[in-house]
């Protein structure tokens, strides 16, 4: 009993470490149909995201919690947070739940996901093994396309200005 106590589950170790963070701010490389695309995000619990791409992309995604805002050049998308996995991806106390009710998967004895399947989003959630870090995410997104985001260089629980994630203009 004493010795199983002092060696939580990989389960535990990714819920606690997620309960500790308030935001992340990493870069990341998403690949969507074979093409990749860099780039920088930050996320504010709950569901508040904030990704500028690389220049030659001109892209961002902004979420205020409420809606989701794709603008990309002069394209500018808005969409209920609600109708994207964002709506889940954004919210630790759902993943934590998650996480509680269901098992973890590895792979490669490197990774840790949980797959989770909600209002027909078939969402990846990928865990480093070794220190229970959000590493990334398949989704599939909004155009229907299979998109896996790789994070990297991860900042915890910086201060953040909440007008980082105000909703870009349609212009």
């Amino acid at each position: 009993f004493f010795y199983s106590s002092l060696y939580a589950s990989n389960k535990d170790n990714v819920i606690n470490k997620l309960n500790k963070i308030e935001n992340l701010s990493f870069n990341f490389i998403q690949t969507i149909d074979g093409k990749d695309e860099k780039g920088k995000c930050t996320i504010k619990y709950p569901k508040k995201i904030f990704c500028k791409y690389e220049i030659r992309n001109n892209k961002i995604i902004v979420s205020n919690g409420k809606s989701l805002v794709i603008k990309k050049g002069k394209q500018y998308f808005r969409y209920p947070i609600k109708r994207t996995p964002f709506e889940f991806l954004l919210d630790k106390n759902f993943l934590v739940e998650e996480i509680k009710k269901n098992s973890l998967n590895e792979i490669n004895e490197k990774y840790l996901f949980i797959q989770v399947n909600e209002n027909n989003n078939n969402i990846n959630i990928f865990f480093s093994k070794e220190n229970y870090d959000l590493v990334g995410w398949q989704i599939e997104d909004v155009y229907q396309n299979l998109s896996v985001t790789y994070i990297f260089d991860t900042v915890v629980n910086k201060k953040i200005e909440d007008k980082l994630f105000k909703l870009p203009e349609n212009n």
